[in-house]
């Protein structure tokens, strides 16, 4: 794919310094508000925490979860709770997802891949469509990860493709492995849905 970049062994802060420069351009060539959406799981927080070191307008950015589990916003799963703890902190929005929310289109989709190569908590088993109808939608994870058991609320591979651009953060073999074969058409997995859809520019850290 041609549209498809691969910045291989990208740090925490090499990370951190693409998002604040994408951000830092779209701030700059337009007022309003400027919206992303971003993942959950371990592997984002620390790039957010060093991402919030820069000197934006952090007042006008709007934060969306990419998903988040169906527990309350204090619950350690929570990935809303968290990037409400980061973002808000800095003046940011947070937006939090239910099923009655407008879904705007994003200047950035940041996006994470399981090794079964799902992405926000489209797992395989949900056999997400590029013309699903609906932007966000709840769902049940089958198999349940161990590490958090949780139903799950999800902007859907629609409403991930309105965007601007999308980048992914994929760390390990396992995981680029399956990310190649998305991007090769080798596989039918929810990532490779996504990018078959996809006609903005997708950048993948290694």
């Amino acid at each position: 794919m041609e549209n498809v970049e691969i910045i291989e062994d990208a740090s925490d802060a090499d990370i951190a310094k693409w998002l604040e420069n994408r951000l830092a351009r779209t701030l700059s060539s337009r007022d309003g508000p400027v919206t992303i959406t971003v993942p959950g799981g371990s592997t984002p927080f620390p790039i957010i925490a060093k991402l919030l070191e820069a000197e934006l307008d952090w007042s006008r950015l709007v934060v969306w979860p990419g998903d988040d589990r169906i527990v309350p916003e204090d619950h350690e799963a929570s990935n809303t709770g968290k990037l409400r703890a980061l973002f808000e902190s800095a003046g940011a929005e947070v937006v939090t997802l239910t099923i009655m929310e407008q879904v705007p289109h994003f200047d950035l989709a940041w996006l994470g891949m399981g090794a079964d190569g799902h992405i926000a908590s489209l797992f395989p088993n949900t056999d997400p469509q590029l013309d699903e109808e609906r932007r966000i939608i709840r769902l049940t994870p089958d198999p349940l990860p161990p590490e958090a058991p949780f139903d799950r609320i999800s902007l859907t591979l629609p409403a991930l493709l309105d965007s601007e651009a999308i980048a992914f953060v994929i760390r390990g073999e396992d995981k680029r492995a399956v990310f190649d074969e998305a991007v090769g058409g080798k596989n039918d997995l929810p990532v490779a849905r996504l990018l078959s859809g996809a006609k903005q520019p997708v950048v993948c850290f290694t």
